[in-house]
């Protein structure tokens, strides 16, 4: 008899996060049979020890490199064997049955690919990212937590399921790589995770490839998961996502919409950092007094990060793109 279901979750730096997120996939779950594989790529976290003391049916897989997501999610995926697979993040935690509530939305949809459902930052709130916009160059120089805030609904985002209150499974353009859970056949005939990207947009790429073929993606509400997020990644976090972002948006953008696209891209963001920073500077006065030089100080290393990435290359690219041009 097969496997209902593989869970994939790539370890980095993650091992006590790691451990509450199995316990409760193991103690939500019931009535599926399933087989979990983990992939520690190159952080030598001490989590293969804890693996085998408290779930030693979990397979481990050890990656002597760092292989980001898409790479170690394919390696870990060849590995697995379940009708479908769920790719799930170590940080994050399953509330009651949305293993479950995910996998019945999928099975019961004969054109659905990919779903996902809500998730919820640690103290509760909503995490509007579990929803996410096809990238364009307008959605992404006016992305804005303040703009999204004021027009949460409109269409440059995304996100507006997650607003409109209705408990069935809505329609969207992408579901969030935290937790998304996807059909074998369908995985195997998009080729899998794009490994043109080392971080960020791989969700984005696969959840466009699969409405491509023909297939529909869907936000699953009642499934929820608790994400507590920037656990894998908070080594210069600012630097590092100002930098790995765009720069994943913009291999995207040349891939499904040419260099010339992937170009005007570039140069909106060049100009979109300078007038953030011409913006930050006439803010001086008002942080320092409010406070808030902690937060300016962030914004602005961030925005210098940007504006290095969109003029020449930046040493996060060189780091983790080698190879590209």
């Amino acid at each position: 008899m097969g496997i209902d279901l593989s869970i994939v979750i790539v370890n980095w730096h993650s091992k006590a996060y790691l451990k509450a997120c199995l316990q409760s996939v193991f103690t939500q779950t019931h009535g599926l049979s399933l087989e979990v594989l983990v992939i520690d790529s190159a952080s030598f976290d001490g989590c293969d020890r804890m693996l085998a003391e408290c779930y030693p049916d979990v397979r481990f897989i050890q990656s002597d490199v760092n292989l980001g997501f898409a790479k170690a999610n394919n390696r870990a995926y060849d590995e697995s064997s379940g009708d479908c697979v769920l790719f799930l993040n170590p940080d994050t935690e399953v509330m009651g049955p949305a293993i479950n509530v995910l996998h019945s939305a999928l099975q019961t949809r004969p054109h659905a690919g990919i779903v996902g459902g809500t998730l919820l930052n640690t103290d509760r709130t909503l995490q509007s990212s579990c929803v996410l916009a096809v990238p364009t160059i307008l959605n992404r120089l006016v992305d804005s937590d303040l703009l999204k805030a004021r027009w949460p609904r409109s269409a440059l985002w995304g996100m507006a399921p997650l607003y409109e209150g209705a408990p069935d499974a809505r329609e969207v353009e992408a579901i969030s790589g935290a937790c998304l859970m996807v059909k074998r056949r369908v995985f195997d005939e998009v080729g899998k995770f794009s490994e043109d990207y080392f971080m960020y947009a791989e969700d984005v790429d696969l959840s466009h490839k699969v409405r491509s073929v023909g297939y529909q993606n869907y936000y699953v509400p009642d499934a929820t998961i608790i994400h507590h997020g920037g656990s894998s990644s908070k080594e210069s976090v600012s630097t590092f996502a100002a930098v790995m972002m765009p720069e994943a948006t913009l291999r995207f953008f040349r891939k499904t919409r040419g260099s010339g696209y992937a170009l005007l891209y570039r140069l909106g963001m060049c100009a979109s950092a300078v007038g953030r920073l011409i913006a930050l500077g006439f803010a001086v006065p008002v942080s320092l007094r409010n406070g808030r030089n902690a937060a300016w100080s962030a914004s602005c290393l961030k925005w210098i990060a940007v504006l290095r990435w969109a003029l020449s290359r930046h040493a996060l690219v060189e780091k983790y793109y080698p190879r590209s041009s």
